[in-house]
């Protein structure tokens, strides 16, 4: 299994574009396929550089509704209509982040490709889309300023419209989560519900960013406390988009060579 990290805040390759996004693209025995497609069409100059075929895209999962994940589906869309893409039946929701809207692009919902996901759903032996995350172990605190909209007001996000992919490769499964808003301890207690044990590798940010102000006290024994928690298991991590750097390099401190970084351009061989 191969995997790519074509959008990223911050660049790892020469001639790549980063951006404020998330895009993975992942090759499989059976399948090429996308995670994400970042904030604009960075995705398309950065596939062209890494010498990623996107016309060769069979599958792109969308891992929750916002635009930072999204931005770059319709440009993708431009150069492959053939690919399948995966999608909350919520995520289409308006979001905001305190008075910014930061929801998807309306048009997505046209697009031919388009399925709708609710609950679990095995596309096949190779490929498992989740949601339905019930915990609030070490949620990040991020999420308090996330709001969608429903019956025309504005209400917490319960992110009911996230969903996490596994990848199984023989005996060994990869779970991709876009930013783990609803903790990335209970999207690891759900997957061991559904398979029994951790993943050998898991792609994702842990939505610990802070832009406005330093981490207090209390985050910042929050994302001790994550780290502690993540150290406690077999799989190796690689983060970064919402993790951001200061909290990321307090959960190094604690997890050592268990957490890697993610940068646009970064190829992971798993």
């Amino acid at each position: 299994m191969r995997l790519v990290t074509l959008v990223e805040n911050t660049c790892g390759r020469e001639g790549c574009t980063a951006e404020h996004g998330l895009c993975i693209y992942a090759e499989t025995p059976r399948h090429r396929l996308l995670l994400d497609a970042g904030q604009t069409d960075a995705l398309i100059h950065n596939a062209e550089v890494l010498g990623v075929d996107l016309s060769a895209v069979d599958t792109l999962v969308l891992s929750h509704g916002h635009y930072d994940h999204a931005g770059g589906i319709l440009p993708f869309a431009k150069v492959n209509s053939r690919a399948r893409i995966y999608m909350r039946a919520g995520a289409s929701e308006p979001h905001y982040n305190g008075e910014k809207y930061i929801g998807i692009d309306p048009e997505i919902n046209s697009l031919p490709g388009l399925v709708l996901t609710e609950g679990s759903l095995r596309i096949d032996e190779e490929l498992f889309l989740f949601g339905d995350i019930s915990g609030r172990r070490c949620f990040p605190p991020g999420n308090r300023r996330l709001t969608k909209l429903s019956g025309g007001e504005k209400v917490p996000d319960d992110f009911s419209h996230e969903q996490c992919l596994v990848i199984t490769e023989g005996t060994k499964r990869v779970l991709l989560s876009g930013c783990a808003h609803n903790g990335i301890l209970n999207i690891l207690d759900r997957f061991r519900e559904i398979f029994g044990t951790p993943p050998e590798v898991c792609v994702t940010g842990f939505h610990l960013m802070k832009r406005d102000a330093e981490h207090t006290e209390a985050e910042r024994e929050l994302i001790r406390e994550t780290a502690r928690e993540l150290s406690k298991l077999p799989t190796v991590f690689y983060s970064g988009h919402c993790t951001g750097l200061p909290a990321f390099e307090l959960m190094k401190e604690i997890m050592g060579g268990q957490l890697l970084a993610l940068h646009t351009g970064c190829v992971i061989d798993s």
